[in-house]
């Protein structure tokens, strides 16, 4: 079976369109669906096993759109709502199909929150907290949790398989630099880039230019800009963040359902 990295939403937490929202980015995507972005999420699949990276509360319409049936793995970066709001979404799948609990692995520090959150999911899920460094093997791939910078305790994922190199970092302000050199020279570097413009959160989050330098600094072949706000700072349309990328060599705009091979 292929082994692939796809992203489910590449959006920051407001999602594009926003229900509240007239800009142009906004109405862009309501008059062209093809540019809406769901919040940030991806799902590797590895053999037989489908992994969820993230569980934005957009769960659902994703799971859907991408015809995805069959969950084997959870892994959460972090526990921001826009990063697990999906999670309850997964309740009937385990309780009518899959019929026996889904492994979720998630930051120590989002243990308690989790169990105040969702006290009635014990029997959905069988969580366990990921480690920094550690290595968790599943097919013939593997996931590393790394230390990004986003004020909270947070991971990107260093996905290998065979020779291949994947880092996704959905949400950091640039990268701490023992994780940096671990991302060294990776395959694709798919990355924060929430602010078109000016960053209003430099601790937590990058802008386009940001993540274009990051991508530089750690020598990825290609560099993915994903967790894309259309609205903060400047609106920006996808004609504007396309003739930014294509300036740069190996610099892609990420979209919903684009897919990367392992």
């Amino acid at each position: 079976m292929a082994r692939r990295f796809k992203l489910l939403g590449t959006g920051a937490g407001p999602g594009t369109p926003s229900f509240f929202c007239e800009c142009p980015g906004c109405r862009e995507a309501l008059e062209n669906p093809v540019y809406g972005r769901t919040r940030s999420g991806a799902m590797i699949t590895s053999e037989d096993s489908n992994i969820l990276v993230d569980t934005p509360p957009d769960l659902r319409v994703q799971l859907l759109r991408e015809k995805i049936n069959q969950i084997d793995y959870i892994f959460l970066t972090h526990w921001h709502y826009d990063h697990f709001g999906g999670l309850g979404e997964l309740e009937y799948y385990v309780k009518l199909k899959r019929k026996e609990r889904l492994p979720l692995y998630l930051p120590a520090s989002a243990k308690n929150a989790f169990d105040d959150a969702f006290p009635n999911l014990t029997d959905v899920f069988r969580v366990e907290s990921w480690k920094f460094g550690k290595r968790y093997f599943i097919g013939n791939l593997s996931i590393t949790p790394l230390p990004a910078c986003h004020g909270i305790e947070t991971a990107g994922f260093l996905v290998e398989s065979g020779t291949k190199r994947l880092a996704y970092f959905p949400d950091t302000a640039a990268l701490p630099a023992e994780t940096a050199r671990s991302v060294a020279a990776v395959d694709w570097l798919i990355v924060d880039a929430t602010f078109y413009g000016e960053n209003w959160f430099p601790e937590a989050h990058m802008s386009v230019d940001q993540a274009i330098n990051l991508g530089l600094a750690v020598n990825a072949r290609q560099t993915v800009f994903t967790h894309l706000s259309i609205h903060y700072s400047r609106p920006v349309i996808n004609e504007e963040l396309t003739a930014v990328a294509v300036q740069h060599p190996g610099v892609l705009v990420g979209y919903d359902g684009m897919v990367f091979e392992l």
